[in-house]
């Protein structure tokens, strides 16, 4: 996946770059034509859909390829570098939303994704858009906290909450071995000097692909202090 000075990935200092398009994020994600169409009909179903029931923010809608699709789909490559026993364990995605970041992954070929969402009409809109998109997910329509435990071995969330309580919520669904991915932004550093004062992980800090100033932190081995 792109990302380098000079591409259309990330600003340089002070500049609002241009909105990233179809054909843009195709190249840096490395998706084929056929997962490209799927998640332009994702796109057209969330431009229908968001006035009634704000999905995401209208602003955001500007430069959706890259705050939203290409945000999500880097998670991707976590999925790859798991064993091959393991592709088909469940991923969860905590407060889905709109669909970001699990249905665009499960577009893009992540197997067996469950999203959760406790906001009915955001679960019409999901079970809808994999409808039109001819995507394979579970949708769960209840709180994290009422969810019966489910055994994952990978575990999603992106501008859900502070990481102390994420740990919170996804450590009952976790599978002994299983990682967590979290989209985070500017104030990780805090939230994780937070968060090590209840928890033992083990963390990886990958730098975000869309924002300069945010994060991919992946965590594994944990556990309660």
């Amino acid at each position: 996946m792109c990302g380098e000075t000079g591409d259309p990935l990330l600003p340089k200092d002070n500049e609002t770059p241009s909105a990233l398009t179809p054909a843009q994020f195709q190249k840096a994600a490395d998706v084929s034509r056929e997962t490209l169409d799927r998640l332009q009909a994702y796109e057209a179903l969330l431009r229908k859909w968001n006035p009634r029931i704000n999905l995401v923010s209208r602003r955001s809608l500007d430069d959706l390829w890259r705050r939203h699709m290409l945000d999500s789909i880097q998670l991707r490559t976590f999925y790859q570098d798991q064993d091959n026993k393991n592709l088909s364990d469940p991923w969860l995605d905590l407060g889905s939303g709109a669909g970001f970041p699990g249905l665009v992954l499960a577009i893009a070929g992540v197997q067996n994704i469950h999203l959760i969402e406790s906001d009915g009409r955001k679960c019409a809109f999901l079970r809808e858009a994999a409808r039109v998109t001819g995507t394979e997910v579970t949708v769960h329509n209840e709180r994290i906290e009422t969810l019966p435990p489910q055994a994952a071995r990978t575990i999603s969330a992106r501008a859900l909450g502070p990481l102390p309580r994420l740990l919170s919520l996804a450590y009952p669904h976790l599978v002994a071995g299983g990682q967590i991915l979290l989209l985070k932004g500017q104030d990780v550093d805090a939230e994780l000097t937070e968060a090590t004062k209840y928890w033992k992980i083990k963390v990886r800090r990958i730098p975000s692909v869309t924002d300069g100033s945010g994060s991919i932190l992946q965590l594994t081995e944990i556990s309660r202090v």
